[in-house]
């Protein structure tokens, strides 16, 4: 039932896509004479395709929550506007298919050097042949080694100073909404996105599943970040990662400060952090944000940024004052 679903997206997408190439890119590629780049193009479309019907369908699905059961009224809604552009930026998904595409050729080569040496390869769908090659199987194996992963690497976003200078562009929103998920520094993106396409090929994951994974993923991060009260309950939460545990994460002075502090730092599920023991079940309704942006006495009420100019531009000041030598007190 799930794949025929899948297909049936997946051929009214294609069929978008050549319509799309054929009357609007097409003529444009040949008129500026860059016919060259006319087959990465072409495939290219299909993400930028499927991130415009995620956007939409997250939309559709989420801000009527929002504007139903808030967790928190706001009377000034700019802190948004960046979040929104931030997310047409991300979801897109053009720099998730380039590393896909660059890195493929390398992983290609190294299976074909394993192969000549006797190595044995990753291959995730013949584990138990008749079980974990079914599409469905392989699907939800590959979202479990890739989160697993996710865990790890969002915790080193928060262990490292430079790395979470960068990361503290997420954090520094005050506003949770189903859009604020992709308010990150560039830098980050580009860092992350290799790394989970290095994996997805050393795991075997093909780029039509590749494509999926990162739509699943995304939807599911964008609910975990919306402004409204979800009603998961004790064991669903604890199945899936709620907007509730990750506004934890969030929240001020428990989640994220730097590398002092640190819960919930789970991408999809939340059985890493309970596993590793950095699980918080707090309910309360706490402010979201980091604490140096709060004003004297509690913060320095430091500046991340409205715009995202700003936003990119202040992580690398923060970054040289952090790696800058400290004068010795005279």
């Amino acid at each position: 039932m799930i794949q025929e679903i899948l297909n049936f997206v997946d051929s009214g997408i294609s069929a978008a896509q050549t319509l799309i190439y054929v009357d609007v890119v097409q003529p444009l590629l040949f008129h500026f004479s860059l016919m060259g780049y006319a087959d990465d193009i072409y495939d290219a479309l299909y993400w930028v395709l499927i991130g415009v019907v995620q956007i939409g369908v997250t939309y559709a699905l989420l801000r009527p929550l929002e504007a139903l059961r808030p967790v928190e009224r706001w009377q000034d809604r700019r802190q948004v506007r960046a979040d929104v552009i931030y997310t047409w930026i991300a979801k897109l998904g053009i720099l998730n298919l380039l590393f896909f595409v660059v890195l493929q050729p390398v992983f290609s080569a190294l299976q074909s050097q394993m192969v000549i040496h006797g190595l044995p390869s990753i291959d995730l769908d013949g584990l138990y042949p008749g079980v974990t090659d079914q599409p469905l199987v392989s699907f939800l194996m590959y979202l479990i080694v890739l989160d697993f992963a996710g865990y790890w690497y969002h915790r080193w976003q928060h262990r490292f100073g430079v790395w979470w200078e960068l990361h503290a562009v997420h954090h520094s929103q005050q506003q949770m909404s189903l859009w604020c998920d992709d308010r990150n520094h560039f830098l980050d993106n580009i860092m992350q996105a290799g790394f989970f396409a290095a994996i997805a090929l050393f795991i075997g994951v093909q780029p039509a599943q590749y494509v999926v994974l990162v739509a699943v993923s995304n939807f599911l991060q964008s609910v975990q970040h919306v402004n409204a009260r979800l009603p998961f309950g004790p064991v669903l939460e604890r199945l899936i990662v709620s907007p509730n545990f990750h506004r934890r994460h969030h929240a001020i002075g428990y989640g994220h400060e730097g590398t002092r502090y640190g819960c919930n730092f789970g991408v999809l599920v939340p059985w890493w952090d309970i596993l590793f023991r950095t699980a918080s079940w707090e309910r309360a309704v706490e402010p979201t944000g980091i604490r140096d942006q709060l004003p004297a006495p509690e913060g320095r009420s430091r500046r991340y940024g409205q715009g995202i100019v700003a936003q990119q531009v202040r992580a690398f000041g923060r970054i040289a004052r952090r790696l800058a030598p400290r004068r010795p007190a005279l």
